[in-house]
């Protein structure tokens, strides 16, 4: 594995965006942040679309991250997963090996518990996410801190709000298991490595 920081301008770079000025904010200061790839430790053969944001986080060997997501500080993600474009994978979770996590997957570490926002300064609130291997995620499912078992199918436009204990399918707001997974001797992977 190796750690790795790209300097803004390599890839997509918003830094020379300019703003546009309105009646209302004109002569006002605009904050402006740079995509970036940060302090990441990479396994072997991992590949990145850009534009994404990555930082402090750990990939295994094989990974996948399509464009236009974001890997926050403290992720690690296992071997052989695939994350789809537009995922927010937030921090305090972990991905098991062989994953899909689908287009517009969003994880969530806030639960608003106190019906405010936890901030950075109020991190001790925020709660961890933790995948087993083999899960399947779909399109725009939003999984809230859980923990999910191995061989679990979330469907797409899912809430997972719940741990998942149990292989199978589970889809719904909130997402409720609809059946049961193959036989082991039927399961495949979740990817095929031959084709990544």
């Amino acid at each position: 594995m190796s750690k790795v920081s790209l300097p803004p301008g390599d890839g997509f770079d918003v830094a020379g965006l300019e703003a546009v000025a309105t009646a209302d904010n004109v002569g006002a200061p605009v904050k402006q942040f740079a995509v970036q790839i940060r302090d990441v430790v990479f396994g072997e053969r991992c590949a990145l679309v850009q534009p994404c944001n990555l930082y402090e986080c750990r990939l295994g060997d094989d990974v996948f991250v399509g464009p236009f997501s974001e890997i926050q500080a403290g992720v690690v993600i296992g071997n052989r997963t695939r994350v789809q474009s537009h995922t927010f994978v937030c921090s305090l979770v972990t991905i098991g090996d062989d994953c899909f996590i689908g287009h517009g997957v969003k994880f969530i570490n806030d639960a608003f518990s106190d019906m405010r926002v936890a901030f950075a300064d109020e991190a001790h609130k925020w709660e961890a996410t933790t995948l087993g291997n083999n899960v399947l995620i779909g399109t725009n499912a939003t999984i809230m801190p859980v923990n999910i078992c191995d061989n679990a199918v979330i469907g797409a436009g899912s809430v997972v709000t719940s741990d998942i204990t149990e292989p199978g399918f589970y889809m719904g707001v909130p997402a409720v298991r609809i059946g049961d997974p193959p036989p082991d001797d039927k399961r495949r992977k979740a990817i095929d490595t031959d084709d990544h």
